[in-house]
């Protein structure tokens, strides 16, 4: 038993290791982008479904935190402000679907198909969802959900959510290397890997685990491998049910995507367990929460089938363009840890990392990092700090 254990986790350590630099470089990037990028004015930008509301919902979500409990708690917060719902939902999906640090962790775990799988994928998803609530979504139900969010009840990472630390004098260029730019960058870097660190750790364990204890002949006949047609339309069905019951979201399930390939899943499978990060049994309690028991039910069904149908279309059509790799076994898993380009980008992005780590201990952020966990009303007093 202690020999399974010590696999596992040995297992674990090495996805840990590969992924270490891709890491610090995502949530780098994506805190440069929420650096220069206003929380204060998204609710007024979203007020219809319309073509460009949606595009500009998406646009936004993308340059927004990859964390799922921020991205739905500033989804609820734009809605209680008057944001359409239906753009705020697209909102929600761009937020743990089109960022770049999702994108770079795909390409050094999986290869660059599943990376341009996921940004093919991800926006139609959304038109899909959003045609699916045009269709089936009536005001009756969004005026109860409407009501049920004015209620304020606190869900995770609501202070996360709410804080608008982004600089808004100067160019881009200006913002991003001003005292208040490298500030506000460092406390959006320290604060996403606190949101997200559980989910990657409990990814990682939970992926390890899976390729060291579960045969491959169990994934291979679960996701019916010898049977390949059936299997195309098997795994954007059972994707997103793997991923409600593994309990992991935001970048935390790459990990576990990439075992699951491994094992025998489909192309678009691996596609949809990566859309379903946003429901998860944690995330529909607080979609109960948030706006009810009828629309958490709605949304369910609506979510599941905009991720299963866009993953479907996704398998097809790459396919049909010679774009979905043969090759499925993880190398990293099959080998130790050796001196090669990963160690000395480990190396090097560490540093980076300790540089944004130092600024946030020197500028206020252990106390805003304290605000994290309360509600938003809490944190919003000081959303807009940037000390220097």
């Amino acid at each position: 038993m202690q020999a399974a254990i010590m696999h596992a986790l040995m297992m674990a350590g090495i996805m840990a290791w590969e992924i270490l630099w891709a890491l610090i470089l995502g949530f780098t990037l994506s805190a440069v982008i929420q650096a220069v990028v206003s929380k204060e004015e998204m609710s007024k930008l979203l007020p219809d479904d319309s073509l460009r509301t949606i595009v500009l919902a998406c646009g936004l979500g993308a340059a927004s935190s990859s964390c799922s409990y921020a991205a739905v708690a500033l989804a609820r917060s734009m809605f209680r402000k008057g944001a359409n719902f239906t753009a705020s939902m697209a909102f929600q999906f761009a937020s743990t679907n089109l960022v770049l640090e999702l994108g770079i962790l795909l390409a050094v775990l999986m290869g660059w198909q599943f990376t341009l799988a996921e940004f093919t994928g991800g926006p139609l998803m959304i038109a899909i969802l959003v045609l699916l609530f045009k269709l089936f979504l009536s005001p009756k139900l969004v005026e109860a959900a409407r009501a049920q969010a004015k209620k304020g009840i606190a869900g995770r990472m609501e202070g996360h959510a709410a804080m608008d630390m982004s600089v808004h004098e100067g160019s881009l260029w200006q913002r991003m290397f001003s005292q208040k730019g490298r500030t506000a960058i460092s406390h959006f870097f320290v604060m996403d890997w606190a949101s997200l660190w559980v989910d990657i750790a409990v990814g990682l364990l939970i992926a390890g685990a899976l390729s060291a204890w579960v045969p491959k002949h169990f994934w291979q006949g679960f996701f019916l491998e010898g049977h390949p047609l059936l299997a195309k339309f098997w795994g954007p069905l059972v994707g997103p049910i793997v991923a409600v019951l593994s309990f992991v979201c935001s970048v935390g399930n790459v990990p576990l995507a990439a075992v699951l390939r491994s094992g025998g899943i489909s192309f678009g499978g691996v596609v949809a367990f990566l859309f379903a990060d946003l429901i998860v049994l944690p995330i529909l309690d607080i979609y109960r929460k948030y706006y009810g028991l009828k629309m958490t039910a709605f949304l369910t069904v609506v979510f599941y089938l905009s991720m299963s149908i866009a993953a479907l279309a996704i398998e097809f059509i790459f396919g049909l363009l010679h774009l979905v790799p043969r090759q499925r076994s993880i190398q990293i898993a099959e080998e130790t840890i050796r001196c090669n380009y990963t160690t000395w980008l480990n190396i090097a992005f560490p540093v980076i990392a300790a540089f944004l780590a130092w600024r946030f201990l020197r500028t206020g952020g252990p106390q805003m990092l304290r605000m994290m966990s309360k509600p938003s009303e809490n944190a919003s007093g000081r959303s807009h700090m940037h000390p220097s």
